[in-house]
């Protein structure tokens, strides 16, 4: 495939993915200034990024410091927003605190901690989001309901770090409107508590106007974007 093929391809999946915006903002009386779109990008090579970024997009997420790192360093000097969208292990922080100007996947005091000290190291501010396991189960990342306030207050209080606000993926099996609408209430309390936290990043190729609905500040949009992902071969 050539690059002015691929752009093309690329060129029309954003434009499907800004008329799916366009529709849930005018659906739920919100602007489209009020949202960003994260181009997550995983499995898909440097050139990809480049023609996205050529294509006005700002802001790339990825889910894997292997991946991402190479990337970042490969595209350094387009103007970049980098979001790290994946569970984050602490031996992988001082990796990823080189490149991530937002981790959306902050899930718990010892990471909080890791994260604050590395990017003090690196002479950085990180900006993180709470991660929200919506279904209580932390085990495909997040932090429990109950504990969202805890780890908020702990980013908040960590030098090197700025709290953004939260994250969630929806559950399986559960319809998405319900659970950002639980994300949303989740958000507001902590809002409450760290007014400058408005952020709300919530919503995927298939449940962005659902997100958008419920105040969604930030959609993690891959497949939509760049095409079906062929799976990931280490």
């Amino acid at each position: 495939m050539t690059e002015e093929t691929r752009r093309d391809e690329i060129a029309a999946g954003l434009a499907g993915v800004e008329a799916q915006i366009a529709e849930a903002c005018r659906a739920s009386g919100r602007t489209r200034e009020e949202l960003t779109l994260v181009a997550v990008s995983k499995t898909y090579p440097a050139s990809d990024v480049r023609l996205l970024a050529g294509l006005g997009v700002r802001d790339v997420g990825e889910n894997r410091d292997q991946e991402a790192a190479v990337k970042a360093r490969e595209c350094a000097g387009l103007g970049l927003t980098w979001h790290f969208v994946g569970q984050l292990q602490t031996n992988k922080v001082r990796s990823v605190a080189g490149y991530a100007d937002v981790v959306h996947s902050v899930d718990r005091p010892r990471l909080v901690a890791a994260l604050g000290q590395e990017a003090v190291r690196a002479g950085r501010e990180i900006t993180c989001l709470v991660q929200v396991a919506l279904d209580g189960d932390p085990r495909r990342g997040g932090a429990r309901p109950a504990d969202v306030a805890a780890v908020a207050d702990a980013v908040a209080g960590a030098p090197g770090l700025r709290l953004g606000g939260v994250m969630a993926v929806a559950p399986l099996g559960e319809e998405p409107g319900r659970a950002f609408a639980r994300l949303r209430e989740i958000a507001q309390a902590v809002r409450e508590a760290h007014p400058g936290a408005d952020v709300i990043s919530a919503g995927m190729s298939g449940d962005m106007s659902e997100a958008v609905a419920n105040g969604a500040t930030h959609l993690r949009v891959g497949t939509a974007l760049l095409g079906r992902r062929k799976p990931f071969v280490r």
